[in-house]
């Protein structure tokens, strides 16, 4: 059972930090990823973090303002979103996986049909 949490009604340019704790089965051996889902729009990934190593992979959009981290006492991972845009509304899913990829093949985990868990959902949303 994985819960998001953390969303909200922010202006662009705000932050925000998004939280998926796990319950009933540790994080500690999967790698965990965050998706969007916009309004009218396809779900898309965000990024995701490896396990074990902690190493991150972000989709482009996200680069430079987004951060996954995790922290396996709490068993829980983060997403930071800095400088926020309006067209990061969206209603933001975590996932988990015990499916491991190396490094070169992160881009792996774009693919949403390898994730055994999900959490319901948190919704952000950013004015302009």
């Amino acid at each position: 059972q994985l819960q998001a949490s953390g969303g909200g009604l922010v202006q662009a340019g705000a932050s925000l930090r998004l939280s998926c704790a796990a319950s009933g089965r540790p994080f500690g051996n999967s790698a965990v990823s965050w998706f969007r889902q916009a309004p009218e729009k396809e779900r898309e990934f965000v990024g995701a973090i490896r396990w074990p190593g902690g190493n991150t992979y972000y989709v482009e959009s996200v680069k430079g303002r987004f951060t996954i981290s995790r922290d396996n006492a709490r068993n829980t991972v983060y997403l930071q979103m800095n400088s926020l845009k309006p067209e990061d509304t969206a209603v933001y899913y975590c996932a988990s996986t015990s499916t491991r990829f190396a490094l070169s093949g992160m881009w792996a985990y774009e693919r949403s049909h390898i994730y055994e868990a999900w959490g319901q959902g948190t919704l952000v949303t950013v004015s302009s």
